[in-house]
C-alpha cells in the first residue's frame, strides 16, 4: 500500500481551489482583452491618441494652394510653388557628424547647428523650414535621404519679377496676403487651411495634397506687356529727368479697365522681407496725395461749361494780376495776356484764366462740379491701400474765400494719380465716368465670374466732353510745340506743374509734373497720366509731356491702334474703328 504524506493531500486538497482560480483569472484577462474591441469612453480614447501621437506624430496647420493671378491673357503674376521642411528624427540618424556636413554643404547653413540637433534626446528636430524643389532633390540624392523627413509647403513666387508688383502686392509668412491684388482679394486668393498630421518616422510618406480647398484663381486687366512698357518708360524718364520719383496709369476710359500701373521706386514682391522702407510696398498712384496744379484746369473748364456759367466763346481781360480775398493771383509766366478766350485758357495755361471762370461759379457750383467728378472721394478701385485725397470746402475752419480762385487752378487741393485720371476719363469718354478696377474676372473651379464696369455718374455731358476735347487738343497741337505729339494722331492732353505742399508752405524750387492725355482724341483708346516729382526741369511740357508722348508711340504700336487716316478710311467704308481689343 503507497503510503501518503501530508504535503500530498494538502495538495490534493487545494489544486481545484488553484484551478477554479487560474479559470477565473483567465477569464477575466480574455474579457479585458476583448474589451479593448468595445468602443470605449471618448475621453479615454483622447487620452490614448495624444499618448501615441506625441511620440510617433505631428499635427501642422497647412493652407490649400493660393488661387494664382493671371494677367488679362493668361500670363502668370503670381503663382504657387512647393519649398519643402526638412526635419529628421535623431535616433535614426547611423552619423550625426557626416549628416551635418553633407546637409550644411548643400543648405548652406551653420554645419554645428545641424549637428547639435542631430544628437539630441528630441524625437524629431527642424533642420531646415523654407528648401527649394532644387534643393530638397540635391538631398534626396544622398545616402542620408532616409534619415531625413521632406514636407512639402506651398510657397507664392511670383515669375515675373517686380512687374507690376504695386499692384499685385504679396504674401506674408502668415500666408495672409498684403498691399494690392492679394490684400484686396484675400479672401477670394486663400485657399482653406486644414490639418496635417505627419509621423516622425520618416519611412512613412504622408499622404497629404496641398491642392485641396485652393483658392479661386484671378485674372487682371493688366496688360503684362503695356506694364513692363510703362514700367520701363517710367525708369527712363526718372533717369532722364533726374526725378526723385513718379507712376504711370494706362486705363481704358470706356470701361475703367486699368491696362497699367506702375510707380518707382518699387519692389521684387519675391524678396519683399529685404526692403528697408516699407513705403516702397504701397502703391503711390493710388495713395499719394499731391496738389495737380495745371491738369485740374480742365476740370474748372467743364465745370463752367457744364453750368451754362461760360460758354466756348468766353473771352475775360487777362491784367497779369486777380486779387482775391488777400491773396493775389498771377500766371505761371508773371505776364498779362490781355483778351483771351477759353481755348487760350487751357493752351497757355493761364491761372488767372482758371480763377476768373471759379469764381464766375461761385462755391456752390464749383465745389458741387469737383465732387460729381469724384475730388476728394475714393474711386473704390479693388486694391488695397487708396486715399481719397483732400478738398476744403465752405463751412470747413481752414477754407477761405481764396480758396476757390487757388483751388480753381489745381492749388491747395491734393488729388492721387489714380482719382485724377478717374475724373479726366470722362472728359475722354463723352461725359461719363467709369469706376477704376484691375480684376477682369474670378475663377472659381469650372465657374468664371466676370466683373461688370460700373460707372460713377455723368458729371458733364457728351457736348461738355466734346467741347473740352478740342480744347485740350489744341493744347497739343498749339501749346506744346510738338512736345506730346504723336506722329498720325490727334492727341487731346494738358500739362501741369506744381509746387510741392510741406507743413511750413511750399518746398523751394521743386515742383511734380504732370501729363494727362487721350487718343486717338476722337475716339480715345487709352487716357494716360504721366507724373514725375522733382524733375529738374521744373515744368511739365519740358518733362511729363515728352514722356508722354514716348510712351504714347510704343502703346499705339502695341495695342495696334490704327492712326487717324486708317481709321477714317475704314469709318468711310463702314468698318467698326470703336472697338479696338486691348
Amino acid at each position: 500500500m503507497q503510503q501518503t504524506y501530508p504535503q500530498q493531500e494538502i495538495l490534493r486538497r487545494r489544486m481545484p481551489v488553484v484551478i477554479v482560480g487560474l479559470v477565473f483569472a483567465s477569464a477575466i484577462l480574455m474579457l479585458r482583452l476583448l474589451s479593448f474591441q468595445f468602443p470605449q469612453d471618448p475621453q479615454v480614447t483622447t487620452y490614448l491618441n495624444n499618448l501615441m501621437d506625441s511620440g510617433y506624430t505631428r499635427t501642422l496647420s497647412l493652407a490649400g494652394a493660393r488661387g494664382n493671378i493671371y494677367d488679362r491673357h493668361g500670363a502668370a503674376l503670381a503663382v504657387n510653388m512647393l519649398e519643402y521642411r526638412i526635419g529628421a528624427s535623431p535616433s535614426l540618424v547611423a552619423d550625426a557628424r557626416v549628416t551635418a556636413t553633407e546637409l550644411s554643404t548643400i543648405l548652406g547653413i551653420d554645419e554645428l547647428g545641424i549637428y547639435n540637433k542631430l544628437i539630441s534626446d528630441d524625437s524629431w528636430v527642424l533642420i531646415a523650414p523654407n528648401v527649394s524643389a532644387e534643393l530638397a532633390q540635391k538631398i534626396r540624392q544622398l545616402d542620408i535621404k532616409d534619415e531625413l523627413t521632406f514636407e512639402a509647403v506651398p510657397h507664392r513666387s511670383y515669375p515675373q519679377g517686380p512687374v507690376a508688383a504695386q499692384v499685385i502686392g504679396f504674401v506674408g509668412g502668415d500666408l495672409r496676403g498684403y498691399y494690392g491684388v492679394e490684400g484686396h482679394y484675400n479672401d477670394q486668393l486663400a485657399g482653406q487651411v486644414y490639418q496635417s498630421t505627419t509621423s516622425n518616422i520618416p519611412f512613412v510618406v504622408p499622404l497629404t495634397d496641398w491642392q485641396q480647398d485652393k483658392g479661386r484663381d484671378v485674372v487682371l486687366t493688366i496688360d503684362r506687356d503695356v506694364q513692363f512698357v510703362a514700367e520701363s518708360e517710367l525708369n527712363n524718364d526718372i533717369n532722364t529727368y533726374n526725378a526723385s520719383g513718379g507712376s504711370i496709369i494706362v486705363e481704358n476710359p470706356r470701361n475703367g479697365e486699368i491696362l497699367a500701373m506702375a510707380s518707382y521706386p518699387s519692389f521684387d514682391p519675391n524678396t519683399y522681407f529685404n526692403i528697408q522702407d516699407e513705403s516702397q510696398l504701397t502703391n503711390p498712384a493710388i495713395s499719394t496725395q499731391f496738389e495737380p496744379g495745371s491738369t485740374f484746369k480742365i476740370l474748372t473748364m467743364a465745370a463752367g461749361l457744364e453750368t451754362g456759367t461760360i460758354t466756348p466763346d468766353f473771352t475775360y481781360n487777362d491784367q497779369g494780376t486777380l486779387s482775391v480775398g488777400g491773396v493775389t493771383i498771377k500766371n505761371w509766366d508773371r505776364a498779362a495776356h490781355g483778351v483771351v478766350d477759353a481755348t487760350q485758357i487751357l493752351v497757355d495755361s493761364l491761372n488767372i484764366g482758371a480763377a476768373t471762370i471759379g469764381l464766375k461759379l461761385g462755391p456752390t457750383n464749383f465745389y458741387t462740379m469737383m465732387d460729381k467728378f469724384g475730388i476728394g472721394r475714393l474711386t473704390g478701385i479693388d486694391l488695397e491701400g487708396e486715399q481719397a485725397g483732400t478738398m476744403a470746402t465752405p463751412g470747413d475752419e481752414n477754407w477761405s474765400e481764396s480758396n476757390l480762385a487757388t483751388n480753381s487752378f489745381g492749388q491747395g487741393v491734393a488729388v492721387t494719380p489714380l482719382q485724377m485720371i478717374t475724373a479726366a476719363s470722362a472728359i475722354a469718354n463723352g461725359g461719363l465716368m467709369m469706376q477704376p478696377h484691375v480684376v477682369h474676372e474670378i475663377i472659381d473651379g469650372t465657374n468664371i465670374i466676370p466683373s461688370h464696369p460700373t460707372n460713377l455718374g455723368r458729371p458733364i455731358s457728351a457736348q461738355t466732353a466734346q467741347e473740352v476735347t478740342q480744347m485740350m487738343v489744341s493744347v497739343v497741337s498749339e501749346g506744346l510745340d510738338g512736345k506730346a505729339s504723336v506722329a498720325g494722331y490727334t492727341i487731346a492732353g494738358k500739362t501741369g506743374t506744381a509746387q510741392i505742399a510741406t507743413p511750413i508752405g511750399y518746398e523751394d524750387n521743386a515742383s511734380i509734373a504732370t501729363f494727362i492725355g487721350f487718343f486717338p482724341a476722337d475716339d480715345p483708346q487709352v487716357i494716360i497720366l504721366i507724373k514725375l516729382d522733382r524733375p529738374k526741369d521744373y515744368w511739365g511740357s519740358m518733362t511729363a509731356a515728352p514722356a508722354f508722348a514716348s510712351l504714347a508711340q510704343r502703346l499705339a504700336i502695341l495695342l495696334e491702334i490704327p492712326t487717324d487716316d486708317v481709321r477714317h478710311a475704314l469709318s468711310a467704308q463702314g468698318g467698326a474703328v470703336n472697338q479696338i481689343n486691348h
